[in-house]
């Protein structure tokens, strides 16, 4: 048998057999379902990701280059994004380089049998002159392409970091890395025609790389593009209007700036910001190693003090350390706090001032930040930790501010109830020099926090998993749920999905009633019939939150007056119930009249089941008044990080 027919990206699509027979709409909604498993299949490899642009971000700034490798269309992507470089982030010619199989004429024509001449490979290395400073990235979607293989080899010969793409798994290419990367997307609509599929994951993760890279060495303010090269008419004006939005000036007067700065967006935007001189703005961006927040930082907080380490000696250690530590501040950020909400989907960080509120009393937010899962005792420690450092990293980039250590911070995580869990979180905030003072909250305290008048009252949240937690006036606490999927979450986006998906494999075997969510949940996993919801489940692996987004199909089915989906969700209402009572009644409240603060994805979304919830409370003779609804649980951890610094 053939290597090529053990792979995924040659296998044939069930869901495309007989695609030469339908209309034009139906091809299109067909790729167009086909494609949307895409980002889903990239998301899986954020932390070899992210460990990537780490490592490519410390050779840049070490005067190393990032080096594409590959043939046919793998080949193009690489040359397109090194291309795309120069003009978006201003990035020194060559520092990006993209090397195709047979040559620059491989751009516009196949060149026949170039791939599988891995001698090419060694020619276009030793033509780069590669070296110890460099990163070279191999892509191959089928794993296997001798040039990509050959490559890689002779490029951990020359002491460059090693990097492989691919969309099998197990691959050749990946044998031949220090890093592998691999999005498995599954089969193509047209068998093996790895430019569909394979090729839109490719270019996500090539963009993910470089302009990871480049924000991570200062090419960008906020999401701004502020090292860009004006070399025409469009940039031009873009350069123009970066500056008025962050001086906040006219239009003329954002040119004479530039002109001032002969053209220099970075150091005009200084100069407009601190009114120094021309001279002065490049000495401090070449002091913070080209990064605009942190010379804005500085001359906001001049109190903060720089730490006296270079920014290369940091990312040095980041690049050494992807585990626990990862990243090293240069800066302290005294007047700022960090509030950080974190569960089984996403984690959410907001970064704001440690004092001021704007006059109404709500608070201004100066950054957001939003990444993966990080309840550890779902995902794993390093999976965790990895999206609590994203969500930090991209708060402060939203502020415009250099990452560093802050006044205080509370960390509100799901799965963190253990002293061992507490201690290892805490090991791994101070190792990253998050904040001076660290608290370390369940994330259902965060929900208290914002949803009740004074912080007090019962919490129930639902979203991938579920728990309740009660606090009264006088400090008491009491939980009941969070015992995670295999033995607890009742009443949970998981479990609520998991039991429409029974009942229809139950009616499937005439055990049950027939219900309307069938056809739903075949469309929704683009299936034809019941017996191919094994493969569409266990086969394409979908993990907890991708099961509990399934759950709106049950909610939906329960306002249409299905009777199978109104019995599942009126038992998530008793569990959800069930569990709010346990803990209130497990402390002492002065009366029945308890604020209630309903949070997580499910409870949020569905109407329905937050009545069936509050009106199973008042059956038992708890009355929720006020209710809340917390959309920012985050903003609950803010107001404890500003607790914590008042006390001594």
């Amino acid at each position: 048998m053939s290597i090529l027919q053990n792979l995924t990206t040659e296998a044939r699509n069930p869901a495309s057999m007989n695609i030469d027979s339908l209309t034009a709409r139906e091809i299109v909604q067909l790729m167009n379902e086909q494609d949307s498993a895409v980002a889903a299949a990239v998301a899986t490899q954020a932390e070899a990701i992210a460990q990537a642009i780490d490592v490519i971000a410390d050779r840049l700034r070490g005067a190393g280059r990032l080096i594409y490798m590959g043939a046919g269309t793998s080949g193009r992507l690489g040359v397109l994004d090194a291309t795309e470089c120069p003009p978006t982030f201003n990035s020194p010619p060559g520092q990006v380089v993209g090397l195709i199989a047979g040559g620059y004429e491989a751009l516009t024509r196949a060149v026949e049998g170039a791939e599988d001449r891995p001698e090419l490979a060694e020619h276009d290395l030793n033509a780069v002159q590669a070296g110890p400073r460099d990163v070279v990235v191999g892509i191959a979607t089928s794993g296997r392409t001798p040039y990509v293989v050959a490559g890689l080899a002779l490029a951990r010969k020359l002491g460059c970091y090693t990097i492989a793409l691919a969309c099998n798994e197990d691959s050749s290419v990946s044998r031949e890395a220090d890093l592998a990367i691999t999005p498995v997307v599954g089969p193509e609509v047209i068998s093996g025609s790895t430019r569909l599929k394979a090729g839109t994951a490719t270019k996500m993760v090539l963009n993910m790389l470089t302009t990871g890279a480049m924000v991570r060495t200062g090419k960008t303010f906020g999401n701004l593009m502020v090292d860009l090269r004006a070399t025409n008419s469009k940039l031009r004006d873009r350069t123009r209007r970066i500056v008025e939005t962050l001086v906040q000036t006219d239009a003329d007067a954002a040119s004479s700036l530039l002109t001032q700065c002969d053209g220099e967006l970075k150091t005009a935007i200084i100069v407009g910001r601190t009114g120094c001189l021309p001279e002065q703005a490049r000495e401090r961006l070449q002091r913070a190693g080209g990064h605009v927040g942190s010379v804005l930082a500085d001359a906001q907080f001049p109190d903060s003090g720089l730490h006296s380490r270079s920014g290369a000696e940091s990312s040095s250690l980041d690049a050494q350390s992807p585990g626990l530590s990862t990243h090293r501040v240069e800066v302290v950020h005294s007047k700022l706090v960090l509030g950080i909400d974190g569960g089984g989907t996403r984690t959410t960080a907001l970064l704001a001032s440690s004092s001021a509120s704007r006059s109404d009393g709500s608070l201004e937010i100066l950054g957001r930040g939003v990444s993966g899962p990080s309840n550890h005792q779902a995902v794993g420690q390093s999976r965790a930790l990895q999206s609590l450092r994203e969500a930090i990293d991209q708060a402060f980039s939203a502020a415009g501010i250099s990452r560093g250590e802050v006044a205080a911070v509370c960390l509100g995580l799901a799965g963190a109830d253990r002293p061992a869990d507490r201690a290892m979180l805490s090991a791994w905030a101070a190792d990253c020099q998050i904040a001076r003072k660290v608290r370390i909250e369940n994330d259902a305290s965060l929900v208290l926090a914002a949803g009740t008048p004074l912080g007090w009252g019962v919490a129930v949240i639902a979203g991938t998993g579920s728990i309740a937690l009660a606090r009264n006036a006088a400090g008491q606490v009491a939980r009941a749920g969070g015992w995670g999927y295999l033995f607890g979450d009742e009443g949970s986006g998981y479990a609520i999905a998991l039991a429409g998906l029974r009942a229809v494999v139950r009616a499937a075997d005439r055990r049950g009633p027939p219900t309307a969510m069938t056809p739903q949940f075949l469309a929704r996993l683009n299936v034809e019939n019941e017996n191919s919801l094994v493969h569409a489940v266990y086969g394409a692996g979908l993990d907890r939150p991708a099961i509990a987004a399934l759950a709106d199909i049950v909610t939906e089915a329960a306002v249409c007056d299905d009777r199978v989906a109104k019995s599942i969700l009126d038992q998530a209402a008793r569990e959800l119930a069930d569990a709010a009572i346990a803990a209130v009644r497990a402390i002492e409240f002065p009366s029945t009249r308890i604020p209630l603060a309903t949070a997580g994805s499910l409870l949020l979304a569905s109407q329905p089941l937050r009545v069936k919830l509050t009106n199973r409370l008042q059956e038992q003779g708890i009355h929720p008044e006020p209710i809340g609804l917390v959309n920012e649980p985050a903003i609950g951890a803010i107001r404890m990080a500003r607790e914590s610094l008042s006390v001594v």
